[in-house]
């Protein structure tokens, strides 16, 4: 098969970084080999090993820190100071399973008949297939990997082709780190590729975090071959301000909480639900807020929002944008491409959004903010739940009990009260619905990709 060329190109200035091959047949084959063979000493690793193991890892990110974050800068566009947040939030998930690992793969006792003990244990599978995207470029792969490794499976990444420099990195980590080699391979792949290796014996189970025809596709596969597989795929989260919420904690948070990584995060918040009691003060503060942020050379500290990934996902953006004002939607602000260099969308508030238009039933990925004004909390709870995703939620009250009760009704993975959804190693991320299946992090996580044994003795 012949190898196709990838390019990284700066989302910033359209400058071209780099190019790379992807993995011929004979690569693919031979890390696959390797995986198999790592594996059968790795799963055998005292687990203190493979804890100081991820605590080197952590080392490694933090004294590269300045490098893997420019690299992230120039490859995807999200601002300088955000990367670097990135690559400390991979070091705190390298040190949250070398800290907990033990505790997360206790055998468990059950109840037996007297003079018998019944436990489960866990018991890592293989070699496991990461694909993952270009947003949170190593973020994304060390939520998968920390606990795989952890566990006692060995990792093979598939990632974006828009971040290849970011990909090899990754794997320099935990080379550096001390792994055995085979541990955790990268591979640049094509999508053929792909499915070739979800179907190989060799690997025993495939991870997947992306748009829905790609998690489609690898449940599909995995599936067919009974492998199991974890899908984290996109969102249209719910922020619901109710009439009793703290409107200036709303408001700075909501911005963030939409604009973050340049408006290009599944958990972002993207539709902005309020009762009308608050929703003309909320609105005006809201866009004095996104009108605030500043918008530049992702490499400048003083810069907020960088461009979009790509030329090609800024004019997706803007299609949805004006599909969705062709429909009746009003524009507060932004709305239109910036007439600068690079693949720049400006913070833009929508609002009298029409049912059936982009902003209300898509994923728009990238700095807009949906806004939909409902009469009751009940309509609140209704219109959260009226999407085919079901990632996360925030929900703004200052009264706790009712901001429980609320949480309980909505479909989601996870729901945050007065915070933004956001992804951490101690609880158990994922969705429902068509924002995907299974859980990360926390116990939930490294227990994903498990063999949970029960083990009966008479």
């Amino acid at each position: 098969m012949e190898t196709t060329v990838l390019t990284a190109t700066n989302p910033a200035t359209g400058e071209e970084l780099d190019s790379y091959e992807t993995a011929t047949e004979k690569e693919v084959q031979r890390a696959l080999a390797t995986a198999v063979e790592t594996f059968e000493s790795w799963q055998n690793r005292p687990l203190r090993d493979r804890e100081k193991l991820l605590h080197s890892a952590a080392e490694v990110l933090r004294e590269n820190s300045q490098r893997y974050a420019t690299l992230m800068t120039q490859e995807m566009g999200k601002p300088l100071t955000q990367s670097e947040a990135e690559i400390e939030k991979c070091a705190w998930v390298c040190e949250h399973y070398a800290e907990n690992a033990r505790q997360y793969l206790d055998s468990s006792a059950h109840p037996s008949p007297p003079g018998t003990a019944v436990e489960t244990v866990y018991e890592p599978l293989g070699p496991v297939l990461a694909v993952m995207p270009w947003n949170f470029p190593f973020w994304q792969v060390f939520r998968f990997a920390a606990p795989a490794l952890a566990a006692g499976n060995v990792g093979l990444l598939k990632h974006a082709e828009s971040v290849p420099g970011s990909a090899r990195a990754v794997a320099d980590v935990f080379e550096e780190a001390g792994f055995p080699e085979g541990a955790f391979q990268t591979l640049l792949l094509t999508v053929e590729q792909v499915h070739d290796m979800i179907a190989d014996d060799r690997v025993v189970a495939a991870t997947l975090t992306g748009s829905g025809p790609a998690g489609s596709a690898v449940a599909g596969t995995a599936g067919a071959e009974l492998k199991p597989s974890v899908l984290e795929l996109g969102g249209s989260d719910p922020f619901i301000v109710l009439d009793d919420a703290d409107i200036s904690a709303a408001v700075e948070t909501g911005a963030w909480a939409r604009l973050l990584n340049n408006g290009q995060s599944c958990i972002a918040a993207k539709r902005f639900i309020l009762h009308d009691a608050i929703a003309d003060e909320f609105v005006d503060r809201f866009v004095a807020e996104v009108e605030s942020y500043t918008v530049g050379d992702p490499m400048d500290r003083e810069t907020d929002i960088g461009p979009q990934s790509s030329q090609a996902a800024l004019e997706m953006l803007d299609e949805q944008v004006n599909k969705t004002v062709d429909a009746g939607a009003t524009v507060l602000t932004g709305g239109e491409p910036l007439e600068m260099a690079g693949a720049f969308y400006p913070p833009t508030v929508l609002t009298d959004i029409p049912a059936g238009s982009p902003a209300a039933c898509e994923e728009l990925f990238g700095p807009v903010a949906a806004i939909f004004s409902v009469d009751s909390e009940r309509e609140a709870i209704e219109l959260a739940n009226e999407t085919r995703f079901g990632l996360g939620a925030s929900i703004w009250t200052e009264d706790r009990t009712r901001g429980r009760t609320i949480a309980r009704q909505i479909d989601a993975g996870c729901v945050y009260l007065n915070q933004l959804v956001k992804s951490d190693p101690r609880v158990p991320f994922g969705g429902i619905k068509d924002s995907g299946y299974g859980r990360e992090l926390a116990g939930e996580g490294i227990r994903e990709f498990v063999n949970k044994k029960t083990v009966w003795v008479e």
